[in-house]
Formats: structure tokens, sequence, C-alpha cells
């Protein structure tokens, strides 16, 4: 980061998108991958990080030894079919509906669906970051959605509220998780307001972009010399599999994507 004129100005910024617990497992071993080759991402100027990529942007920016996250210990949390993501799709897409009364409706849905307590779901937020690490001195934002009012919002270090929540708030996909309450409030993943968020890090000189579903959901490309986006490759798609919440899938996940940074490695040293 450096200072021009007094104001600060971002030379290279990280986003990190959503992609369900794979996902999670993919760019924490891609990213392990990287550091191991000299690639730090958590040294960025700027952090992004939604969803699976709130967790692995906070594992990466508080030194949680990446290594760890190799093997999926046994969970408390119970797993969540996704069968009712069809009526959380159905109301973001319902004709006639302003996107934050959709959220709204999204919202009312996610707590009487809510698979499981929320404090489980901080519980395992507690041993994918490490514990309750304070927020980072890197600039680190992390996407969530106000479920009562349908609105984005947008955390950094400086709003107060425990970095461990944060992230647990901007990983609950309305059915698969409950929300999470930051400040009062009930929140959802933060997926909900913009996919991967891409936006927040516009304005810096390079931005490097990991989506783990973009393999499967296609975003546009980032214009020449703007930036580099990085998607499961073929052998990483093959780990991940067609369900993003299969446990089973964690660990080949993890090493598919420490194995892809081989290749991803000299794409950042250019």
């Amino acid at each position: 980061m450096k200072s021009q004129g007094g104001v600060m100005t971002i030379s290279l910024a990280v986003v990190l998108g959503p992609g369900g617990p794979v996902g999670t497992a993919w760019m924490a071993g891609l990213a392990r991958g990287l550091r191991d080759r000299g690639h730090d991402l958590g040294a960025a100027d700027l952090l992004v990080g939604t969803s699976a990529g709130a967790i692995v942007a906070a594992a990466l920016t508080t030194g949680r030894d990446l290594a760890d996250l190799e093997e999926l210990p046994e969970s408390k949390v119970p797993s969540a079919g996704p069968e009712r993501l069809g009526e959380v799709f159905a109301l973001l897409g319902k004709e006639g509906l302003a996107p934050d009364a959709a959220l709204r409706e999204v919202g009312l849905l996610a707590a009487a669906a809510a698979p499981y307590p929320e404090e489980l779901h901080l519980a395992q937020m507690g041993w994918t970051i490490g514990g309750d690490p304070a927020w980072p001195s890197t600039p680190l934002l992390i996407p969530t959605v106000n479920a009562a009012t349908g609105r984005p919002v947008v955390w950094s270090r400086e709003d107060g509220v425990p970095l461990r929540a944060a992230v647990a708030a901007s990983t609950a996909m309305p059915t698969l998780s409950p929300p999470v309450t930051l400040r009062g409030e009930p929140h959802l993943d933060g997926a909900l307001r913009a996919g991967a968020n891409a936006d927040l890090a516009a304005h810096a000189g390079f931005v490097v972009v990991l989506e783990p579903m973009g393999h499967a959901f296609p975003t546009p490309p980032l214009p020449e010399g703007a930036g580099l986006k990085i998607v499961p490759d073929d052998a990483s798609v093959g780990a991940i599999g067609p369900d993003v919440g299969r446990r089973a899938a964690w660990t080949p996940s993890y090493r598919a994507g420490r194995a892809q940074a081989e290749a991803v490695a000299p794409l950042l040293s250019r």
C-alpha cells in the first residue's frame, strides 16, 4: 500500500470468493502451495473474503497454519442437505420483488429453516480460523447481508464486531447454516450481496481473484492488465466434485489446490 498526496492507494488486492466447504479447502491448499513458492496472498494490501473466502482470508491474515487445514476433523455440526436451496433462489428471482425485499424474505426463510444452533456455527468457525483471533492489521473486508433489512453490510476491523462472528455470518447460507447475530441483528452469507464481491477491490492497481466455483459459474473476465482470476483446474474440479458441501472431498480438494499452485505461481511472478 502506498500513499499519494496523503491518500492511501492499494497496489495489490486479493479477493477470495464463495464455494462451500470444499471451496474453502481448495483455496486453503492453493494458498499454502503459493506460500511455499514465495507468494503469500495474506501479504496483499487488501483482502476481500466472502463466505468460504472469508474463512481463508481470516486464516491468511491472522497467522493460522494452513497445514492444519489439510484434514477436516469430525464435526459436531450436522450436515444440511441442499433440498431447500431452491426456495432461496426462487425468492431471489421472484418477479416484481425489489432486491432488498427479496433478501428480507430469504432472511425469514433462513430463520425458519436454520438446520442447527448459531452457537455450533460459531464453534466451527473457531476451528477453521484458529480460535477467536483479533482482526488483522492488514485491511480485510467481509461482506454479509442483514437478514432483517435485506441490505448488504461490509465489515472491517473498525466496526468492532468479533472477527469469528463476521466470518461465521459471511458463511451463513440460508437453509444450510443458521443466520449469525451481529450487533443484535441476523446476518446472512455475503455471497448474496454480489458473489465474490470483487467490486470492493475495484480501486486496486492489480487484483487476484480466487473463484472456487468459477468453473461451474463463469464470471466476466477481468480487464486486461487489471488482475488475475484463478479457478480450479481439471484436477481440482475432479476433486471438488458436484457437491461443494461433501465433507469427504475436503482433503482431496485441499491437495488439488496445493498442487495447482505450481502452475499458478509463475503467473503471479509476471
